[in-house]
């Protein structure tokens, strides 16, 4: 079975390999050709400069000199050079005869006319495929002449082909090694890496007693899952302190707080206080409302604390149905406010929540909205179907929130500039917590009306 499994893998490497390998070298040929075309093109730009003087005054078949250059360049890129005048006679190539007709090439008439011309062609000539490149001879604006060079199609493929060779060399050592490669990790990494990595993802997932095997693969990888367990066990430690200690100081702090709220309470209430000085009176009220304000954000620690150790397996929940009682419970204080609270639903919405915490996330998310809706706004909870997932929104007309703050919204104890005073910071990360308990998710969108979109994402069963 393990032979097999290499097989196949090795097998894949080398398609892999193929199949990312061999368009490249299609391509570095196409390259590789235009590069020569390029380099023909120059050229025979600079031949025509250097002919232009000699086709003005019509001397160029007595210069010694530039049929001497035509010559050796003829000879040291193997190509056939002829220069024209403006009847598309020739006058200087070492291959034809002065004098000689080449009305009947296009790629003439094309340079005379002012066009440079690059392409191939039959030619009756050479019994095959040429390869031509022809630019005009200009004087000014005039063209006076057009110099053509030309070579077998076949020689040019040659060329190219020759300059691939390397390459086709790297490429077949590249499978070779790589198949090589892959039959070694096969053997001796893949399979205890892929256990190491499975281990990984299920830490990742929130299973902080995931271990992986510290017995397989070779040393490096026995030291790596080593390394992770202990990792693990760090992590599994701190997680645990930090929620013991959350949870313990949220249930420490409530006694103190309750004494307090009773005293100032007291305090306000007596004649020797609240009724002696109405400045005092005023500090006690402010005093009142900051402890009821720790308190909410204790509870907001303690349902944060127990969202996280919940550890529940999710449950079928019609969240059209819970957000239907929520809407309705929340209705008279909407309306209070002056908002009007509206409800969308598409049917029955069945979806995998913590029992329990879908009631606690949408009344976050109303409180939310409702600090922040203007009188005369609508506020929109809406239920949607999609394929494979259940989603809540809940819409206001809000002054909404730039982009960065909607990404810092679900930190704990953020609050947003000028939110209603009294609040804890917490809502939106108890949603998110709550939402990830069931593999679900939790954002913030910018809507439409100009406020904000929460959206809770949750799994259908």
């Amino acid at each position: 079975m393990r032979r097999r499994l290499i097989a196949v893998l090795v097998g894949v490497v080398v398609l892999v390999l193929a199949v990312q390998d061999l368009p490249l070298v299609g391509h570095l040929r196409v390259v590789e050709r235009d590069r020569l075309v390029t380099r023909l093109e120059r050229d025979a730009f600079i031949l025509a400069g250097r002919v232009e003087e000699d086709l003005e005054s019509g001397t160029v078949a007595e210069n010694a000199v530039l049929l001497g250059l035509v010559e050796r360049y003829e000879v040291s890129e193997d190509v056939s050079v002829v220069v024209t005048d403006t009847q598309a006679l020739a006058v200087l190539g070492p291959d034809f005869d002065t004098g000689e007709d080449f009305s009947n090439r296009p790629e003439i008439l094309e340079a005379l006319a002012g066009r440079p011309e690059t392409g191939e062609r039959d030619s009756v000539t050479l019994g095959g495929r040429l390869f031509y490149v022809a630019v005009p001879v200009l004087s000014g604006d005039a063209v006076v002449g057009a110099v053509r060079i030309t070579a077998p199609t076949s020689r040019v493929d040659e060329e190219v082909a020759d300059r691939l060779w390397g390459l086709g060399l790297v490429v077949a050592i590249s499978v070779a090694i790589a198949a090589f490669a892959a039959l070694v990790m096969a053997w001796t990494v893949t399979r205890p890496l892929a256990r190491l990595s499975e281990s990984a993802a299920r830490l990742a997932g929130g299973s902080l007693t995931e271990r992986a095997p510290e017995g397989e693969g070779p040393s490096e990888v026995r030291s790596l899952a080593r390394r992770f367990n202990l990792m693990a066990e760090q992590i599994e430690l701190l997680v645990a302190r930090q929620r013991a200690f959350a949870g313990t100081a949220s249930h420490q702090l409530r006694t103190p707080l309750t004494a307090l709220r009773i005293r100032l309470e007291s305090l306000a209430a007596s004649s020797e206080g609240a009724a002696a000085d109405p400045e005092i009176a005023e500090h006690i009220d402010e005093a009142i409302a900051e402890t009821d304000r720790l308190h909410r954000m204790i509870e907001g620690l303690l349902s944060l604390t127990r969202a996280e150790e919940a550890g529940l397996a999710p449950v079928t929940v019609d969240l059209a149905v819970v957000a239907a009682e929520r809407v309705d419970y929340w209705a008279p204080l909407a309306e209070e406010r002056g908002v009007e609270l509206r409800l969308s639903i598409e049917g029955s919405a069945i979806a995998l929540a913590v029992a329990g915490s879908i009631e606690q996330m949408i009344d976050n998310l109303i409180d939310n909205a409702l600090d922040v809706a203007p009188a005369g706004s609508e506020l929109l909870v809406e239920v949607a179907n999609a394929r494979d997932r259940i989603e809540l929104r809940i819409i206001d007309e809000g002054p909404g929130l730039s982009e960065a703050d909607r990404e810092m919204a679900f930190d704990r104890f953020w609050r947003a500039p000028g939110a209603t005073p009294g609040g804890s910071g917490l809502g939106l990360a108890i949603v998110r917590q709550l939402a990830e308990s069931a593999g679900g998710t939790a954002r913030l969108d910018a809507a439409s009306t100009g406020g904000v979109a929460a959206v809770v994402v949750l799994r259908r069963p």
